[in-house]
């Protein structure tokens, strides 16, 4: 496994200052133009740009990868996310601002498109679980530390958007160096929305819910934080505590959840998600007690897509699970979407509590509709089930991509050799 880390640590270091000026871009954004005044749900509206852009760049990147490489769409995705964070700083309007968003957004997801179909080429059917929960530390972590560099400037100024372009750009350096060849890349069938409904019900439902729970917080908790009176530093750190709960939460969940009926883990998980939004709103914003809360809930919040998909592939065929990653990565854009404009409004209408109301009604549906299901149908057998990690989805979401790998592993799935992915997560665990 090791020397497939070493094969991929170009990638691994590029993703990862990507990462962290992505982190940083987020915040910076919704907290700055709460600074400058934008209405509550005019920043709802810009920052769902992003996701809007997510979607469209896991249908078109694709395209682009196959037709001229993934080292030339890296490069060139990332060079427009570092030119975009730039008009941002020279330009504070919304219309530019989402406009702006919405080409990050494509960006990002082209770069995560070539990240990981390389990382899913580049490994075997046995590691392929190691190696990209490695991929998914090194992106939470990114993610986490871009809110700590918030501290480092004064937001109303350009200097912080200056610096997520340096950062963006330097992780470009190690990608474009690196004498490996890329692999090769095939677009991968479709599973149309319709089909996917029908094979697994909760599956779209509780992906596009979590969507809407991920965007609210994304989009809309630097402005929450900021509205509710923190300091800079407390806004980093209140981001943070998100995605630190969703680290430390997202290995013993998965693990719970494949021996477990897994529909049982996502309802306790969203029962959880909304007795916990409530205690963060009775809790004094600010407090430590409400930042454990706040580790709390992004624990119960982040896992959740990827237990999402585990348990659509629990409900599909082995070789149904590539084309339907495409329309549940659309199912959860659309959620991603939604979030932040939904909820800006009920907070611009009713007050900034409604930031937590938005994340707890969203957990509320998910719990509801999986106990309405658990009592339509019969359950997955646990020894039935796919390994969260051996599904193939790492917690980003991205397009309906499949690497030459991804035949191997539907063959390796059906022939049952995806066993050896649960000793490489028993193995992980351990080290853990």
């Amino acid at each position: 496994m090791w020397n497939d880390v070493r094969a991929t640590w170009a990638l691994l270091v590029g993703i990862g200052f990507m990462m962290l000026g992505n982190g940083l871009q987020g915040t910076l954004l919704g907290l700055r133009a709460t600074m400058d005044g934008f209405e509550t749900y005019i920043t709802g509206i810009m920052m769902s740009g992003y996701f809007v852009g997510i979607c469209l760049g896991s249908m078109f990147a694709p395209r682009l990868v196959a037709r001229v490489g993934h080292i030339r769409v890296f490069a060139a995705l990332a060079s427009a996310a570092s030119i975009a964070i730039l008009v941002h700083g020279l330009y504070v309007n919304a219309v530019t601002w989402t406009a702006m968003r919405l080409l990050t957004g494509f960006s990002y997801a082209g770069l995560y498109v070539v990240t990981e179909s390389w990382l899913n080429d580049r490994a075997g059917n046995e590691n392929r679980g190691k190696l990209l929960s490695i991929y998914m530390v090194i992106v939470t972590l990114g993610l986490g530390g871009g809110q700590f560099m918030l501290n480092l400037a004064d937001p109303r100024q350009a200097d912080l958007f200056i610096l997520v372009s340096m950062v963006v750009s330097f992780g470009l350096i190690p990608m474009l160096l690196t004498a490996r060849p890329a692999p090769a890349f095939e677009m991968s069938g479709k599973m149309s929305l319709r089909e996917l409904f029908k094979a697994s019900p909760l599956a779209v439902i509780s992906n596009a819910l979590t969507g809407v729970a991920h965007g609210t917080i994304f989009g809309l908790g630097a402005v929450y934080a900021r509205q509710s009176g923190f300091s800079v530093e407390a806004v980093s750190i209140f981001m943070a505590c998100f995605l630190f709960g969703g680290l430390l939460f997202q290995w013993p969940l998965g693990q719970w959840s494949d021996r477990k009926d897994r529909r049982v883990v996502i309802a306790a998980m969203a029962g959880a998600g909304v007795l916990l939004t409530a205690v963060a709103v009775l809790l004094p914003a600010g407090s430590a007690w409400f930042f454990a809360a706040v580790v709390l809930l992004g624990g119960m919040a982040m896992p959740l897509y990827s237990l999402c998909i585990a348990y659509a592939n629990d409900r599909l065929e082995p070789q149904q699970i590539v084309a339907a990653s495409g329309s549940l990565v659309l199912v959860a854009g659309l959620g991603l979407s939604a979030g932040p404009i939904l909820v800006s409004f009920l907070m611009s209408a009713f007050g900034t509590g409604f930031f937590f109301s938005g994340i707890g009604g969203a957990f509320a549906l998910i719990f509801g509709f999986a106990v309405y299901r658990m009592g339509k149908r019969a359950g997955v057998d646990v020894e039935d089930q796919t390994p969260t990690l051996a599904a193939g989805q790492i917690g980003t979401p991205v397009a309906e991509i499949s690497a030459p790998d991804a035949v191997d592993y539907v063959e390796a799935v059906i022939s049952g050799e995806v066993e050896k992915l649960d000793e490489a997560d028993d193995e992980v665990e351990k080290r853990l």
